[in-house]
This record gives C-alpha cells, structure tokens and sequence, in this order.
C-alpha cells in the first residue's frame, strides 16, 4: 500500500530483508530507548507542577475534570472489592445514579491500576496516567511512523513528538485523561493498515475488534474521530486511478477482517452500547453549546497561551477555555506543513500522490468540521453556514464538540513533517544547503509551539473528618451524606472525599448531586446538561459558596429543604475548613452563616463542621 515508507511494502510488521547484524538491531533498539526516554522526560516536565505534590497540587485550568477522574479512578478500586455495574452508579446523584457509559468513565484505567490508587491514592494515579498518555503517544506515533511512513529513525522522532506534544493535547492535559490517550490512534490505525494481509483477516479482525471493545471506555469520542478519519482516508486513496487496482485486490480480505471485527468488538461492547444509547440517566447530544465550542479559523494560525511563543507576548485567547485549544499551531508551521507538501507533490511518484491526496483530503475535511456550524473569525461569529449544520443533529455528530475534530490534523502534520524530513535528510538527494535551510525552518515552526509545563494551584487539603473515617459516627450503612456545598464541577471537594473513601475501602457513603453528565429537563430523548439538575436547597448553598450570597433563610426554605433532605435521603452534611472552587477558594464563611440559619448549630468534629439530618424530622424550625 502506498502509505507504506518507499523503502519497503511488505505485509510483516518488519520488512523482508536479510537478517540485521547485531549491531544494527542494538542500534535501532538503542534509538527506541532514546526516544522513550525522550518523550517521558517531556512528559514529567509538562506535568511536573502536579508531581511536586500531588496531594495538594490540582490543575489550574480544569479543577472540575481532575476530581472527576480521580473519583472514576477510585471507583474501579470500589468495583474490584465490593463489585457492582462498572456503567451506572447510585454512589453520585442519589437516588437517580449516573449512567457512567454515557460519561468518559475511563473503566480500564480504573481496572487495571486499582493498586497504585489503593497503595498511592488517585491523585497519584492520575498524574501518572497523564504523563504516560502524552509520553506514550509521542513513543507510539514514532513507532507507527518508522514502520509505515518513514525510512529515517529521526524523521519518525521529529513526527512523532510532535504529536504526543501537540498544542492540541497539551490542553486537553488539562485535566481529560480521555484525549491525552493519544496513543489509541497510531495503535488502532496500524492495525487498520495489517488488515490487507493476504491469510490473516481472522486474526487481524480479531485483534482490531478486541482493541476497539477496550479502547471505548478510554476514548470513545477519539475513536469515533479515528475511525471517520480512517474511512475518508481509504476512500480517498481508493477512489485514485492508481491505487483502485490494489484497492480492489485487497477488498475481499479488509471487509472479511472488517467483519471479524465488528462482530468481536460488538460482543465486548453490548453491554457498554446498550447503557451508553438506552440505558437509565442517559440522553441525546451533548450538554454543551456545539456554536460555543467550535474552532476559530484564526486559532489555526495562533500561538498557544502555554507555549514558548507566549512568553515573548504572541499567545492567543481564541479558545473557549484553556482545556479547549485544539489547534494553535502558529503560522510558521501552517506555512511548512503547506510548503513540505509542495515539495512532497513535486518529488512523489503517482501511488505516492495518490496518499498524498488522500491526506490533504482528510486533513481539509476534519478542518473544516471543527470550524463548527458558522463561521468564526478572530472571536467574531459569523453568518456564514458550514457543512457542521447539516451533521449536528445526526446521532455521533450531536454528542460532539467541533472544534475537537481539529486533533485529527496532529496526525496528518505529523506525517507531513516526517515526510518532509525523510525526503530532505536524504543526503543523496538533497544538497547539503538544502537541509540546512530545512533545519531552519522545522526550528522555527517548532520550537515557538514547545509546551509549557501544566499551571496548578493549591485545593482544599482533605480534612481529618474523611481521612480518619470519623464520618461513618453520623451516617449508617448505605447512608447518605454530603459537603457542602453539594457537589458540582466548580466545587467538586465533595466528590473528591467519596473518592478517597472508596480508594481506602471499607464502608462507604452515597453522595447527591455530582460533576457528570445527565439528562436536562428533557429527560432521555432531551439534551444532555453538567451535573444534576438543581433543586432549590442545594442552589441555596452553592450561591453563598461561588458569591457569597447570603439568604436570609425562611419557612419556605426551611421547607424546601426538608422536602429536598428527604428527596435525597440525607444522614448529614458537613462544612470543610476551605472549600476548593474554579479558580480559587470560595465563600466558606458565607456557606457557614447560610447553613447555620438554615439547619441550626453544628457540631465540630475531625476539623469540620457537622449537621445531622434526622431523617422524618425537619431541619431547625425557627
């Protein structure tokens, strides 16, 4: 197949050549472990601010985000010891629960490092999922580029970093240990490339659908975007009057692998499928503004904010919110990427256009969804329709945010530049000025996109109240009981303590409310919405934490809230010293003076205010 390296189209993951000496396979393997070494040591120094203390330290752009990982993180260890449905939960947003299959639930993960969060905590394991994810990508596109694009180790190299450390996923590091998985997509696609292996569709479709049932916990959306960048690429290349030849001779084999693997990837993901589209707490779209979070075409000529081009003054605020910023990939490098592919077209023999074709096709098509349903420039929302318009309602397309299709063009840059290397290092074919006009000019599309190391701050330190299981004094086995305020993706603190108590094992306490996504007012067939959606109680509470509203409470919010209490079945609320917000502490005195109007004087336990809620009874009837 063409989008094999020019040196080799052999259907062997190595190419049939005579045997390496020792000393060429000690030297390729040496350059393996150098770029390992590489991308992990990149990896610690983007997320080195959480490794400092990562009991302590949270991500300044997405506090939200990592208490919700950290609470699915523990929630696998809860799985492992006292079982229950990996895909629903009652344990957050009692008593509806929440459909986990339609949330990003990272179940493997969970799975499978359930002992360093056990031994460690989830903080831990989640800041070392998060630096494997972008040093395991950046390691398994060099490797899917030095098998199947390029014939020059350092040219793989280049490609490869690029896309573990993309502006794109930098952000997504922000907290989304789903879109930092972005070593799915090398895996997945050079899987896709073996399934044209003459005699091997059985084994081939087996392993690609054993692969998809397991990457759908971690990435779904991601491989949704893998598969459709796929199926436009082999289109694309197919439909060339030059490639239709060996397209045609290897159709037979890819649909009976295609086969195989659906069918093995359908019986692991029944389950998962049924709850994610049909199951209870589930509903259709997405809680989030697909206008609102679509890619500004000036974004992809733009500077990050966490780059080194932001240092000298040129980073951009084109993102809907730091987590968000897809592209930024700098006009240097748009204008390479554009200038290599000029050159790459003039050098290429037609099957080598043909790929070529095939790529700038996808990377046009997947620019273009992710600039969303209009038009946005430089911050201005435009009238102009685009094709978004016409997919946003489609079933896939409607749970998607646009402007993340933009990372599928991490990938096809990075085959361009290890392209573009492979062609010009070649010192028999290029001169030597040559390359150093190349080095140049790689240096100064690169080096201004080079991350930055993660923003964190400080969050509410775990009070002793949790630590020492002092809670389980006020709420009985399969009780419930909450912080205030309840928990919400801009105060999460008391989702962080469930999580910490199921990490530790043992009883365990339900909570209400919860950072997730759930049906709105629409219910199963109506938009999504973040979190529950909200009664009058715990609104009452979360307007004194974010603004320090202070309510003075009546009859009619003291009824409210045994009404609400009872809802809920609520044992016992609780008021930590310091209360961890979106971008800082909130109004913990405020919340005090609320609460005690409301449920009457607390008692002080483990470093924390306590109310019991006694269950029939009302809270304090002044």
């Amino acid at each position: 197949m063409s989008v094999a390296a020019p040196a080799t189209a052999s259907t062997e993951d190595q190419p049939t050549l005579p045997a390496a000496s020792a000393a060429t396979i000690v030297r390729r393997l040496r350059f393996h472990v150098f770029v390992a070494v590489a991308a992990l040591a990149a990896a610690v120094y983007v997320t080195h601010g959480l490794w400092q203390q990562p009991y302590t330290n949270v991500l300044a752009d997405n506090v939200g985000d990592q208490a919700f990982f950290e609470w699915v993180l523990s929630y696998g260890v809860h799985l492992l010891r006292d079982g229950g449905d990996p895909f629903f939960t009652t344990m957050l947003n009692t008593p509806l629960g929440v459909n986990l299959a339609a949330n990003t639930s990272v179940t493997v993960y969970a799975i499978l490092l359930a002992p360093l969060t056990v031994l460690a905590g989830p903080q831990i394991t989640f800041v070392t999922i998060l630096t494997l994810n972008l040093a395991g990508s950046a390691f398994a596109w060099y490797l899917f580029l030095n098998r199947w694009i390029a014939g020059n180790r350092i040219s793989a190299a280049i490609g490869g970093m690029f896309c573990g450390f993309a502006p794109g996923f930098i952000s997504h590091a922000n907290g989304h240990l789903n879109w930092t998985s972005g070593w799915i997509a090398p895996l997945v696609l050079w899987q896709l490339l073996k399934l044209r292996e003459k005699g091997r569709w059985l084994r081939n479709g087996a392993i690609l659908g054993a692969m998809l049932g397991t990457f759908f916990t971690l990435a779904a959306e991601g491989l949704f975007f893998t598969a459709l960048a796929g199926g436009v690429f082999v289109v694309a290349w197919s439909l060339s009057r030059t490639t239709w030849p060996e397209a045609r001779a290897a159709l037979t084999t890819v649909l009976a692998a295609l086969g195989v693997a659906a069918v093995v990837a359908g019986i692991i993901l029944a389950y998962p499928l049924y709850m994610h589209f049909d199951g209870p707490q589930t509903f259709k779209g997405t809680g989030f503004n697909q206008t609102h979070y679509a890619e500004d075409l000036g974004a992809y000529f733009s500077f990050s904010q966490r780059s080194l081009a932001a240092l000298a003054g040129f980073g951009s605020d084109l993102a809907p919110n730091p987590t968000e910023a897809t592209s930024f990939f700098g006009l240097p490098l748009m204008i390479l990427v554009i200038a290599s592919l000029f050159m790459l077209w003039r050098r290429a023999d037609p099957g080598r256009r043909a790929t070529l074709r095939a790529l700038i096709i996808v990377g046009l098509v997947f620019m273009v969804l992710s600039l969303g349903p209009r038009l946005i420039f430089l911050d201005n929302e435009t009238d102009i329709p685009l094709p978004y318009a016409l997919l946003q309602r489609l079933p896939l397309f409607d749970s998607a945010l646009p402007l993340r299709f933009a990372l599928v063009l991490v990938g096809v840059i990075g085959v361009v530049l290890a392209l573009a290397a492979d062609t010009l290092l070649d010192r028999e074919r290029v001169p030597h000025p040559a390359q150093t006009a190349f080095a140049t000019a790689f240096a100064f599309a690169l080096i201004p996109i080079i991350p930055l190391p993660l923003l964190y701050t400080t969050r509410a330190p775990e009070p002793a109240f949790i630590a020492d299981g002092l809670w389980k004094k006020y709420v009985p086995e399969g009780g419930t009981m909450s912080a205030l305020p309840f928990a919400i993706n801009v105060a999460a603190d008391g989702q962080r303590w469930q999580a910490y108590t199921m990490a530790r094992g043992g009883r365990q306490f339900d909570i209400p409310d919860g950072y997730f996504l759930g049906p709105g007012p629409g219910g199963a067939e109506g938009n999504g919405r973040i979190g529950a959606q909200p009664r009058k109680t715990d609104w009452l509470f979360l307007r004194a934490a974010l603004y320090g509203h202070i309510t003075e409470v009546n009859n009619n919010d003291r009824a409210s809230a045994r009404t609400d209490f009872k809802y809920w079945g609520i044992d016992a609320v609780f008021l930590a010293p310091t209360i961890t917000g979106p971008e800082g502490m909130l109004y913990r005195a405020a919340l005090e003076i609320v609460a005690t109007d409301l449920l009457g004087p607390p008692d002080k336990v483990g470093g924390v205010l306590v109310w019991r809620i006694r269950q029939g009874l009302d809270p304090v009837n002044r």
